[in-house]
């Protein structure tokens, strides 16, 4: 995302005029999610400062500050003491979507519940594969992770805090257990990994907002 990202936070950027991490605080207040966690690495000042602790809203929220980027299970497990021991539900900041989040749970027993969403042509082979409300790692029919999910927290038990951990090796290894649900999620979603892609939701944003 440079040079955007080199002076304001992915999740600062601004689609159909306010940034992107606000389309999600809106849409998790509406879905009846008043304790958010924000982690932050990169200028991540600029979004406790943006952002407050939620006053305006009608939320609370708390920051998990990282003097290096931890990646994302390492950022999970180094928030887990403001998290609880309950399943929580996390949602990546540089991604736009409709999902209903008020309709997201955790099946008894699992570690992990993922929404899964069509191939977007960046990424056309997919991620993982949905049967039956399990999601597995090999598949012929792969979809691609939303980057949201519900998680236990002893999905990162063996995550050192303070220790950056890549997410996909802890689903892989729920998997094999048949720990991991899924839903396929049909609606609006887009990945905001160029400026191109930024540049494409703003214009649909303006032209389709008030539809």
């Amino acid at each position: 995302m440079r040079p955007l990202t080199d002076h304001t936070p992915k999740p600062l950027l601004q689609v159909g005029g306010k940034p992107l991490i606000v389309w999600h605080i809106e849409r998790l207040a509406r879905a009846g999610f008043t304790e958010l966690v924000i982690n932050h690495a990169h200028l991540g000042q600029q979004i406790e400062t943006a952002l407050g602790h939620g006053e305006q809203g009608g939320i609370h929220i708390r920051y998990s500050a990282e003097q290096v980027a931890l990646e994302t299970a390492g950022g999970i497990a180094n928030a887990l003491p403001l998290l609880g021991d309950q399943p929580f539900v996390v949602v990546n900041g540089d991604v736009f979507t409709d999902i209903d989040y008020a309709s997201l749970a955790l099946p008894a027993g699992k570690l992990a519940h993922l929404v899964m969403v069509d191939n977007p042509p960046q990424h056309a082979a997919g991620d993982f594969g949905l049967k039956d409300g399990l999601v597995f790692e090999s598949a012929d029919d792969r979809l691609t992770f939303s980057g949201v999910g519900v998680y236990h927290p002893s999905l990162f038990e063996s995550v050192e805090r303070g220790q950056a951990a890549k997410l996909a090796p802890l689903l892989k290894a729920a998997m094999q257990q048949q720990r991991v649900t899924g839903q396929h999620h049909h609606g609006l979603w887009h990945d905001i990994g160029t400026p191109e892609r930024l540049e494409q939701l703003d214009d649909w944003l303006n032209n389709n907002q008030g539809e």
